[in-house]
């Protein structure tokens, strides 16, 4: 019985990490939304920001994460934008330091304003635990919109990710 449940469970645990390795979330195309925040920590992510910032995507967007050393004309020359658009539409957020914090900073800079739309900024793999965590914070009067900057993950990555996953939807379920 024991060794049973042991490889049903080993088997849902393969069969959901195919799902959670093929199917990784997408970019989204350039729709509006009322506010993109974009969370540090992977290539390609605040590059992604700007260009939706800057094609007029949004009119406001958070930057999630960023470290408090950090000046916004630093970020504005790697990034090669305008510091017009980092002083008018760019907030950047110095409270997270990983994921669920990242969605607690979210949450609250939502909080001050009122915006029906969010588009969630993160690499593929880590698209799936951080909508989740977002979605845990947000009002559910908030539309969450996914776009997913594409990488090359690593097998030790996505095996790393699937199981912060599971942990996190587990720990979601009995209210933590």
């Amino acid at each position: 019985m024991i060794v049973r449940a042991a490889a049903l469970s080993l088997l849902a645990w393969i069969l959901g990490f195919a799902w959670f390795a093929v199917f990784l979330p997408q970019p989204l195309d350039g729709r509006a939304t009322d506010a993109i925040v974009v969370l540090t920590g992977g290539a390609g992510r605040i590059d992604r920001g700007i260009a939706l910032m800057e094609a007029g995507a949004s009119r406001r967007m958070l930057i999630s994460g960023v470290d408090r050393a950090v000046r916004p004309s630093e970020l504005a020359l790697q990034y090669k934008a305008s510091d017009k658009l980092f002083t008018c539409c760019i907030t950047l957020g110095r409270e997270a330091i990983d994921t669920r914090s990242n969605a607690i900073e979210t949450a609250r800079w939502l909080e001050r304003r009122d915006y029906a739309t969010v588009r969630l900024v993160t690499t593929d793999w880590h698209m799936r635990r951080a909508a989740l965590e977002l979605r845990q914070a947000l009002p559910d009067r908030v539309t969450l919109v996914y776009d997913a900057v594409p990488s090359r993950p690593t097998l030790p990555v996505l095996t790393r990710e699937y199981n912060k996953y599971l942990l996190r939807r587990a720990a979601a379920l009995i209210g933590i």
